[in-house]
């Protein structure tokens, strides 16, 4: 069976089982779902002989109905029957409708073999995978055509067949051993099964496996003073690949360690799933053009074989390696052979997508975006020279020989190529970064030249297809925008770079609309979408980092403007982390609480969202107690507070927010409080203006109205 097949259907299996054996009120202990190349496992531990008996009670006809003169009518008598009791057996209850005749009925429960029987070709027909099959004549659908079936309650055989085999497979008590071995075994009992097949070279639990090969790589490597290369997902999969694992040491020629560690790396583990060994001591240059300081000419695999074929084994994979190695080398050889220059021209033959034209279009896309950017972030210290040097050869290894064979190595080698004909460090790196990160957990570019140069292309991706009418929808998200969209955030916050990405969209629209004419669209109406689509991608990483999700909606959310959200996507984490400190503190609820009940009342007065300045619309002459102008004075200190421009501010606000609680809390609750709401309007506006100051000075940090409690 296919390795992802044998691992996916089990929780699928386990989860069938389970259900079912509740359904079918059969009582069992612990279930085990494992699998291995050849077979599917099911043991369930301590089950029940027979389904338990179903007790309950049915309603018949009302009383007057069912008995006439004492006597049972034939309305009791037909219940009864239908009851299967006797009707002497009936009793009769009170209801709210008046007495009605009950029967007791039980149900007994089935022995488990008969409902084995008819279950187990269900469980088998339920499974789904990738690339089923039919074979032979029949219509019967799995991963790989079934060859023998074996079902065991004890020691007795649960009789069936799988309908719609050919030939047809009916269980019986014989299994098969290491496919090597090719033994034919009996299953006396299902006690005995796992250490039967160890015997004929069967190791039938995937955590033994998987744990066998995870201890005998790691204490390899060890001797070998190495590090091994075996990511979780590998580690997984060649659990999966093998019935009775056994470690094997290969060698490399040396030549090939003129290969760059990458190629070598890629081609052992996606192609042979071989595990790479990587110098203990070695430093890690992601620009290196060869292996020979970083990987040892030695790898390991796991082998499926037995202990007397390890020597032909060795050999066997050593040959092939060899072979695709020698490949990888040619593919090499020949990319530089041609310079990147070539390849760049080279790109205009090549369609980007329908509507955007080819990938050289895209890459002066991306040259425009990156100049821009450099205008807007003025970074200092950053050479812009090289970072249009880089957004000119940021696509030209993808006409590469050996990306077209290992297109996972694109940016890797396209940075080892430029590093090879002579050009900057710094150029060849951004190169690299630019497509960082590759998905969720990976890691992000460090030089600002390729985190530019990644902002850029992401925003480019995201405009053209966009712009072109296509979006993403449920599950299917072809170009991937939404892992753009993640990418181009967490670079701008993990840089801390504060770049409006509203005004830049709406100028990288008119720019587009101009470019590419022929794409009808409304530059107004998609900057609205992209906003929207960005600020939900806010929200999602948010989510992700484990932030509170009434904070992040305070933040971020739907009444929250995209302007607020995207015009500094790292202000908005800073208010965020700011407000889960407040709540870790015990800060937040004294705020939260005064704070929203001032928003309350101040949606009642005509006061401005973005006026912070209470001189302007309150009067202190209308001030009628002390409260007042305690709370005017903490609304006065908080002014400079938030007028000014660096992120600071937030904690500051917060902190003047916090010490001025008390003030606060007495303008509505004190011994001299007052009534917001009085027949004055002068006093009440006066008011009113107060608090809507006080709620547009706290919505400065976020929309509290969407904090729940503190």
């Amino acid at each position: 069976m296919p390795a992802d097949f044998a691992r996916l259907a089990l929780p699928h299996l386990d989860q069938l089982v389970l259900r079912d054996l509740k359904q079918l009120r059969l009582n069992h202990g612990d279930i085990h779902c494992t699998s291995t190349p050849r077979r599917l496992v099911l043991l369930i531990e301590d089950l029940a002989a027979r389904a338990e008996n179903l007790e309950e009670e049915r309603k018949g006809p009302p009383v007057s109905q069912a008995f006439k003169d004492g006597s049972p009518t034939q309305a009791a008598i037909g219940f009864a029957k239908r009851c299967g009791v006797e009707v002497e057996s009936l009793q009769v209850r009170e209801t709210l409708k008046g007495p009605f005749v009950f029967a007791k009925v039980i149900e007994i429960g089935a022995p488990t073999t008969n409902l084995l029987k008819d279950q187990i070709p269900k469980w088998i027909g339920s499974l789904q995978g990738r690339r089923f099959m039919r074979w032979g004549s029949g219509e019967r659908r799995f991963s790989r055509p079934v060859r023998w079936l074996v079902a065991l309650l004890d020691e007795t055989l649960i009789p069936l067949c799988l309908a719609g085999s050919d030939p047809e497979i009916c269980t019986g008590k014989v299994s098969r051993g290491h496919r090597l071995l090719n033994d034919q075994v009996e299953i006396s009992s299902a006690d005995c099964f796992s250490d039967v097949l160890k015997e004929v070279g069967v190791e039938i639990s995937r955590k033994k496996r998987l744990e066998f090969i995870r201890t005998a790589v790691n204490e390899a490597s060890t001797s070998l003073q190495a590090r091994a290369d075996l990511p979780e997902d590998l580690l997984e999969e060649l659990a999966d690949l093998v019935e009775l694992p056994s470690l094997i040491e290969g060698d490399i020629e040396e030549s090939f360690l003129e290969l760059p560690s990458e190629v070598l790396s890629t081609v052992m583990r996606v192609h042979q799933r071989y595990i790479p060994l990587y110098r203990a001591e070695a430093l890690n240059d992601p620009l290196a053009l060869d292996a020979k300081h970083s990987l040892l000419p030695r790898f390991l695999c796991i082998a499926n074989s037995l202990d007397d074929a390890a020597d032909f084994v060795k050999s066997g994979n050593e040959r092939v390696l060899k072979a695709r190695l020698a490949d990888a080398k040619f593919f090499v050889d020949a990319d530089l052979a041609i310079t990147s220059k070539q390849r760049c021209e080279q790109l205009d033959k090549v369609t980007f997508s329908e509507g955007l034209g080819s990938l050289l279009d895209r890459v002066n896309r991306i040259k425009w975006l990156a100049k821009e950017l450099v205008h807007d972030l003025n970074l200092s210290g950053l050479n812009s020279g090289n970072v249009k040097r880089a957004a000119d050869l940021c696509k030209h290894d993808l006409v590469s020989q050996i990306i077209g064979e290992f297109p996972e190595l694109q940016g890797i080698m396209g940075a080892k190529y430029l590093l090879a004909e002579g050009e900057e460090r710094e150029v060849a790196l951004a190169v690299m970064e630019h497509y960082l990160p590759k998905g969720y957990g990976d890691s992000l570019p460090e030089s600002d030249a390729g985190s530019l140069l990644a902002i850029a292309e992401r925003i480019e991706l995201i405009i053209s297809i966009f712009a072109k009418g296509e979006r993403p929808s449920g599950s299917s998200d072809p170009y991937a925008l939404r892992r753009a969209g993640n990418g181009l955030i967490q670079i701008l916050w993990h840089k801390d770079w504060g770049l409006d990405l509203i005004s830049f969209l709406e100028k990288a629209l008119l720019y587009w609309e101009k470019l590419l004419p022929d794409l009808d669209f409304n530059v107004s109406l998609l900057a609205s979408e992209l906003a929207e689509f960005l600020r939900q991608r806010i929200v999602s990483l948010l989510e992700e980092l484990g932030t509170d999700v009434d904070i992040v909606q305070s933040v971020a959310g739907e009444t929250v403007s995209t302007v607020r959200s995207l015009s500094d996507p790292v202000d908005t984490k800073v208010r965020a982390e700011l407000l889960g400190e407040m709540r870790r503190s015990g800060k937040l609820l004294a705020v939260q609480a005064v704070v929203t009940r001032a928003a309350r009342l101040a949606v009642k007065s005509n006061l401005s969202p973005i006026l912070l300045d209470a001189s302007k619309v309150v009067c202190p002459d209308l001030f009628e107690k002390s409260c007042e102008e305690d709370m005017f004075a903490v609304i006065k200190s908080l002014e400079p507070i938030v007028k000014a421009a660096d992120r600071e501010r937030y904690a500051l606000l917060a902190d003047g927010l916090v010490k001025g609680s008390e003030a606060l809390s007495a303008f509505f609750d004190g011994e001299q409080s007052v009534m917001v709401m009085v027949e004055d309007s002068k006093v009440r506006n006066n008011r009113l203006n107060m608090l809507g100051v006080l709620r547009n000075q706290a919505w400065t940090i976020a929309d509290f109205s969407q904090i729940v409690g503190g």
